[in-house]
């Protein structure tokens, strides 16, 4: 953590376990520290279904202990408005638009990094400081910093960062980086911090129960006769209805509710015509995609690329059809061997090595 003179830094407490450590490591480095929790959605409409959530009621208490323990100020800023249309409304028209979004990465671009660090300026803060486990690194060459994977990679959130934006990076602080999950634990009992046993939260925070559907169909305008239509095979055969198209996603296999002589996968969804197309896994191979809206951190020193489509450990191995610069938004991008499930509205993430280059949204596969 750098650090010549004391600096003031803005700890955002999530009620978890790795942003109370984050603040406590940032304290005992000697920093001054202001604790801030972030209120995303109204609660007394979520609270009986999802108490425990991220940034919920019982959560804001937690952070709260976590401060008091710290010795440290704290404030719980209001942020519903911004939330609901970034993400929540985002969230929704992806789905009905047939595509499967990332609201977290949303949320951090849109919402988290972008409201706290002008928050943090406003409190006269140096830095905002997060317990995301992802490095930010000085690169001595350019002299710019960069964001590289952690150092417990079964936890690295890197994949979730892509969209924030390059110049923010001076200003951010990740102190678990470095440091293993199973490390972090043990500091939370050293520090006494009440999260040290508390359990990881893998759901999305604002869906109750994370029933993804029944959120959107209370949200829905019309009724759900409009968003009903046909299964079908991939020439065309109508194999059964179903209630609504956004209730499957590109890949899917379970609850397609077909029997058949083999797996069925859903291979396309047609919002204009309510269609959900199902097929063999190998109709799910493509070479390659789309990505649009593409944010770049760093700019790759090659056309080639490890490449994640998912938040998950695996990354294909990748080139660029031409060389990429920082005005490179929307571009396609091939794979070494053909993979399989390449979902629209998901994130394609860009790597070399270790160093996190940016990313993009996937529009669609190539076959």
């Amino acid at each position: 953590m750098r650090m010549k003179k004391k600096k003031r830094v803005v700890a955002a407490l999530s009620g978890g376990v790795d942003s109370s450590v984050a603040a406590a490591l940032l304290k005992e480095a000697g920093y001054d520290v202001i604790g801030i929790s972030m209120q995303l959605y109204d609660h007394a409409q979520n609270e009986t279904t999802r108490f425990d959530s991220c940034c919920s009621l019982k959560e804001v208490d937690v952070a709260r202990r976590v401060a008091q323990i710290l010795e440290i100020p704290y404030y719980v800023l209001n942020f519903e408005k911004a939330f609901q249309e970034k993400v929540v409304d985002y969230f929704v028209k992806e789905y009905l638009n047939a595509r499967t979004p990332n609201p977290c990465v949303k949320c951090n671009s849109d919402v988290k990094f972008k409201a706290l660090i002008q928050k943090a300026k406003e409190l006269g803060a140096d830095y905002l400081a997060t317990g995301h486990y992802v490095k930010n690194v000085l690169n001595a060459k350019t002299g710019f910093y960069e964001l590289h994977k952690a150092k417990d990679v079964s936890k690295d959130q890197s994949y979730f960062l892509f969209d924030i934006d390059r110049n923010e990076l001076p200003y951010l602080l990740f102190p678990l980086g470095d440091l293993l999950k199973t490390h972090v634990r043990d500091l939370a009992k050293r520090f006494g911090l009440p999260t040290a046993h508390k359990p990881e939260s893998m759901e999305i925070c604002f869906i109750p129960n994370n029933d993804y559907a029944a959120f959107i169909e209370k949200k829905l305008s019309s009724p759900l006769s409009k968003v009903a239509g046909n299964v079908v095979s991939s020439d065309g055969k109508i194999l059964k209805q179903h209630r609504g198209y956004y209730q499957y996603t590109v890949g899917q296999r379970k609850g397609i509710g077909l029997s058949q002589t083999h797996p069925l996968y859903v291979v396309e969804i047609d919002p204009n015509l309510k269609q959900v197309c199902v097929g063999k896994k190998a109709d799910l191979w493509m070479r390659g995609l789309i990505a649009k809206d593409i944010n770049w951190l760093r700019l790759p020193e090659t056309q080639e690329v490890s490449l994640k489509i998912r938040h998950s450990k695996q990354e294909w191995q990748a080139r660029f059809s031409e060389t990429v610069s920082w005005s490179s938004h929307a571009q396609p991008i091939f794979f070494q061997d053909r993979v399989a499930a390449v979902t629209p509205g998901q994130a394609a993430v860009f790597y070399q090595d270790d160093v996190l280059l940016g990313g993009g949204w996937i529009e669609r596969g190539l076959h």
